[in-house]
């Protein structure tokens, strides 16, 4: 399989040089992603609600994939505020409960102040997909 590159329509990509997600093989790298929905253009000031709009991103960049949550192994976490973190952590079990992948949490600055999350994932398609 060949490199691919998956776009989101962010201005930032083209901007910055950088793809939502790039499959080669069987790994698909998934960019860091906020709630950013951009259906509407518009980001919630909150930030379990960031996490749910995060997670449907990458759900979207994955299937562009042909992935799933499912094939998630890793994934990293950061907050610019680290007290958001346990509100957000139904929505990260809804998405990733049974799935469990290695996880790191990191408190940082974001490019926006409006961003109060960023998630960025790693998958691994099985090699019969």
């Amino acid at each position: 399989m060949t490199r691919k590159l998956i776009s989101s329509g962010s201005e930032f990509e083209s901007k910055i040089g950088y793809s939502r997600a790039v499959v080669d093989g069987d790994f698909i790298f998934v960019s860091g992603t906020t709630g950013y929905d951009y259906e509407t253009m518009t980001i919630s000031e909150n930030v379990v609600e960031q996490a749910e709009q995060c997670f449907k991103n990458i759900n979207a960049a994955l299937l562009q994939a042909d992935s799933t949550m499912s094939d998630v192994v890793r994934i990293t976490y950061v907050l610019p505020d680290k007290s958001d973190f346990e509100a957000c952590w139904p929505v990260f079990n809804k998405y990733l409960g049974t799935v469990r992948p290695a996880a790191m949490m990191i408190e940082a600055g974001l490019l926006d102040d409006k961003m109060k999350l960023e998630v960025e994932v790693t998958a691994k398609r099985a090699s019969d997909k």
